[in-house]
Parts: C-alpha cells; sequence; structure tokens
C-alpha cells in the first residue's frame, strides 16, 4: 500500500479523573524527524511514544502532541485527611487533659482545618496507561489517514504511468514513418544542391542517419522502468525513495529520447514525457 506522508489524527476519550487528547500530524520530510510534547506529568511514557512512532512511521516530519486535563471534583467529593485528623485529635485530647476549662476541637472545627479535607489522589500510573492505550487508535486512525492519501497519490501516478505508455507507444509506431519522411527528405535535399552520390553512399548516409534516430532501446527502458514503477507501486514497504530513483531513471530515457529526436514530432512528445515524470515526481515528494 502506498503511504503518504502528510496526514493528521486526533483522538479525545474521557476518564474518571478527567479528559486525555493526543493530536499526530506530518509532513514529508527525508528521515523520520518525531516532534514528542507531553506534560511533565506523563514524560514518563515519552519513551514508549518515540517506540510506537518508529514502529508506524518511517519517514516524515511528525508532531505528536498530548494534552489532558483534570476533572473538576464535585463539593462534597473530599477525603478527610486522616493523618492530619488523628494528630489534631490527640493534640486536642492533650490539651483538654492539662487544661479541664478548654473545650476539645470538634468535629466542626476539625473540618475546618486547612488540609482537613482533600481531594482524592490521581492514579498517575492508570493516568500513563490510558495515555498509551488511546496513543495506539491515534496511531491507527493516523496510518488509515495515510493510507486513503496515499491511495490517492497511486491514482495519480498510475494516470500519468498510463499516458506515458500511451506516447511511448505512439513514437514506437510512428518511428518507420519518421524514418523514411525523414531519408526522402535528405535525398530532396541532395537534389535541390545537385549533388549526385554513390547508391552506396546515399545508402551510408541513409543509415548512419537511421542509426543516429533509433530509439528503439530508449522505448524498451522506459517501459522497464514504467514496469518497475508498478510493480513498486503494490508492494508493502517504505517507496518514496525508490520512486524518486525510478523518476530519475525515466527523466534520463526522455532526455536522450529529445536528443535523437530528427523531427519536431519526437520532440514535441519527449516535451510531453518530462512534464508527465516531472508532475509524478513532484507526488512522489509525498509519498513515504
Amino acid at each position: 500500500m502506498v503511504a503518504s506522508m502528510t496526514a493528521f489524527a486526533r483522538r479525545q476519550a474521557e476518564y474518571d479523573w478527567g479528559t486525555l487528547v493526543w493530536e499526530i500530524r506530518s509532513v514529508n520530510h527525508r528521515y523520520l524527524e518525531p516532534g514528542i510534547r507531553i506534560p511533565d506529568m506523563l514524560k514518563p511514557i515519552e519513551p514508549a511514544v518515540r517506540d510506537a512512532l518508529r514502529k508506524s512511521i518511517s519517514r516524515g516530519k511528525v508532531d505528536c502532541q498530548l494534552r489532558f486535563q483534570i476533572r473538576q471534583k464535585d463539593a462534597g467529593n473530599e477525603e478527610l485527611n486522616l493523618t492530619l485528623v488523628k494528630k489534631l485529635t490527640q493534640l486536642s485530647q492533650q490539651v483538654t487533659a492539662l487544661n479541664a476549662a478548654s473545650a476539645p476541637l470538634s468535629a466542626a472545627d476539625i473540618l475546618r482545618w486547612p488540609g482537613a479535607l482533600q481531594e482524592q489522589e490521581i492514579d498517575t500510573d492508570a493516568m500513563q496507561g490510558d495515555a498509551l492505550v488511546l496513543l495506539a487508535d491515534t496511531l491507527n486512525d493516523f496510518t488509515a489517514s495515510r493510507l486513503r492519501e496515499g491511495d490517492e497519490l497511486r491514482q495519480m501516478i498510475q494516470q500519468r504511468l498510463n499516458g506515458i505508455r500511451v506516447i511511448v507507444q505512439s513514437v514506437r509506431e510512428r518511428l518507420p514513418h519518421i524514418l523514411a519522411k525523414q531519408q526522402e527528405a535528405t535525398r530532396a535535399k541532395l537534389a535541390a544542391f545537385r549533388i549526385e552520390l554513390e547508391p552506396s553512399r546515399l545508402e551510408q548516409e541513409v543509415v548512419l542517419l537511421a542509426q543516429k534516430s533509433d530509439v528503439d532501446e530508449e522505448l524498451d527502458r522506459l517501459n522497464t522502468h514504467l514496469t518497475e514503477v508498478e510493480r513498486v507501486l503494490g508492494t508493502d514497504e517504505p517507496i518514496g525513495r525508490r520512486l524518486d530513483f525510478l523518476m530519475q531513471e525515466l527523466n534520463r530515457e526522455a532526455n536522450t529520447l529529445s536528443s535523437k529526436s530528427i523531427v519536431a514530432e519526437t520532440t514535441l512528445n519527449a516535451v510531453e514525457l518530462k512534464v508527465l515524470i516531472e508532475q509524478m515526481r513532484e507526488q512522489i515528494q509525498n509519498i513515504e
């Protein structure tokens, strides 16, 4: 499957303690360059996050961000700070024992004491586990997004491949006619200048012209490269660098075809080939 390096995914989940949000976005890049932003409370999971990204993505500049929000506790959900309450009770009893006239602390007095009531502590280990589970789901969405866009890129590239095959076939079919017309033109020029050549010499000139303009090998190599591009598009591995190399090879053959052109028609065909190849190359820059 073709995977694009440009993608975005966002996942949000609610928990008893609050909310987690993962966002992953990427753009094309020569290598894998992950940028990870995680709140300090959840920093211990960063190595696991990096490992998960490396397993899912091979190329691209990736921005991976985690945000969380603690749920506000409702009034009355506080817990007693038992350590402090026991200590206050003991101190109150000691004071009463020393001075009978002093009144012991009431329950209301203790509850009003700073720190006697406290919110439930958040289980950070549970938070970290929740974050990693949600990351896996987000990466699944991210991968699906990359594959959807990659399939669109594959279709655009296939259209250009089909266009190149049509041009290659047209040049191959027209080549005998082009050579015949060029031979006639050569004879006409010689006649116009009243130059008479030995039949054998004229034949040699025609042969040299045919050799110079023979592009069968270039057309064969173009077809070979096109077949290889189609094969690579069907593989289940990162293919961007391989496709970029094949674009260079296709462009090389198109340039040779242009340099061997002896008529405007073939030159225009070579130009059209290079246009299609460049369009493919631009799309391939986004493929992993």
